[in-house]
């Protein structure tokens, strides 16, 4: 979230932690348990760090 803040790009958080309806729209995008997931027009990048958020953000072009 830090790195989203920093590039002042919008975003909605989802706590998988106490909502299962989001834990299971996570398990069904990414077919695991592992957070954070984010989801761009359809695409999708799970169990990252901030190089990777920045990569895949990079790639959506």
């Amino acid at each position: 979230m830090d790195w989203l803040d920093r590039n002042k790009i919008k975003y909605q958080v989802l706590d998988v932690t106490s909502d299962r309806a989001a834990w299971d729209e996570m398990f069904r995008l990414t077919n695991q348990s592992f957070a954070p997931v984010i989801e761009v027009d359809g695409e999708v990048l799970a169990d990252f760090g901030a190089t990777e958020l920045a990569q895949f953000w990079n790639s959506l072009g």
